[in-house]
């Protein structure tokens, strides 16, 4: 599998969700999720520590669809600023990054 780059934006304080159709580059088709486990987290750089963790569900194995989700109280303690991101698929034999990109994190105006 190649890896794919999505950059997201994050705001804090809120519920942050993105789903994504991945596909079989061998035949052009949606890439069959069934048996595999996922996970994603983020980082202000690639060798910091962890600053949060993102839910990996998928909506759709089947169909190839992933999602990757943070709660508004793990959004609430990012700083803003640029962060970096992937999503580690495994299947039982293979763990292979499938996602990698930017997250930037801004600050939302709106508070409740």
């Amino acid at each position: 599998m190649s890896i794919y780059v999505s950059n997201i934006i994050i705001y804090t304080g809120t519920d942050f969700e993105q789903t994504l159709t991945l596909e079989d580059g061998g035949n052009n088709s949606a890439l069959n999720l069934n048996n595999y486990t996922g996970c994603a987290q983020l980082k202000r750089y690639e060798s910091s520590s962890v600053s949060g963790s993102f839910d990996v569900t998928f909506p759709d194995r089947n169909g190839g669809r992933v999602a990757i989700s943070m709660g508004s109280t793990t959004t609430a303690s990012l700083k803003p600023g640029k962060y970096f991101y992937d999503l580690l698929l495994n299947n039982g034999e293979t763990v292979t990054r499938i996602i990698e990109g930017y997250a930037i994190v801004k600050e939302s105006v709106t508070r409740e």
